[in-house]
């Protein structure tokens, strides 16, 4: 799957939840499930986009979320999940 298809695939199932996904969204997302997988462990990746989307629904900014996750990723001892 394309970026672009990625981008598409996400955008409808966000419509369908009825939530709005911002530019950047989708690859600050992965991005930051990436840093979870290799600065954690990989089933830390679906892990910690729940929680990033859980603050962000209780109306945290995806930036001040990321942030604050990729802090505890980078205090977590690799495999500690």
């Amino acid at each position: 799957m394309t970026p672009e298809e990625l981008d598409t695939w996400a955008g409808a199932a966000a419509r369908r939840l009825g939530v709005t996904l911002e530019p950047g969204d989708v690859a600050a997302l992965l991005d930051l499930a990436k840093d979870a997988a290799h600065g954690v462990t990989r089933p830390a990746a679906p892990l910690t986009a729940y929680i990033a989307g859980m603050a962000v629904g209780s109306g945290r900014t995806l930036d001040d979320v990321s942030r604050e996750l990729r802090a505890a990723i980078a205090e977590a001892e690799p495999g500690e999940a």
